[in-house]
């Protein structure tokens, strides 16, 4: 009974994971483990799209991701929530467009992140 109870607070939302994860690292350090923000494949993808082309339109990311609007709106919702990207709706005559722009904490988040992969891919390279 104790095991399903603790198994659906891991599942609920708004529950806060521990925030560092510590992994044995290279030589006996310590590292921090993967960012579960950004390692998602759909926020690693919006994030890697903005870090390249300053501003993207919803449909642009859309087609680049191949995923659905849904998909996109949900886990554009997370990135903006934690200041990771900004989202600016405009109408161009009657037609919406959503326009999205990697922050200044969403490029330190992304570098950050990558760092950490390149140090992983590095020790299994032993």
């Amino acid at each position: 009974m104790a095991r399903s109870t603790a198994r659906a607070q891991e599942r609920t939302p708004g529950r806060k994971r521990p925030a560092v994860d510590a992994v044995p690292g290279a030589a006996g350090r310590e590292t921090l483990a993967l960012d579960p923000l950004i390692h998602d494949r759909t926020r690693l993808g919006v994030l890697s799209a903005l870090a390249v082309t300053p501003v993207m339109t919803f449909v642009e990311l859309r087609t680049l991701l191949n995923i659905t609007d849904g998909n996109l709106s949900v886990h554009g919702r997370k990135l903006e929530e934690v200041g990771f990207i900004t989202c600016e709706k405009t109408f161009v005559g009657r037609v919406p467009r959503t326009e999205y722009q990697l922050t200044a904490a969403g490029r330190r988040g992304l570098e950050s992140y990558l760092r950490h992969m390149e140090a992983l891919i590095k020790a299994t390279q032993r």
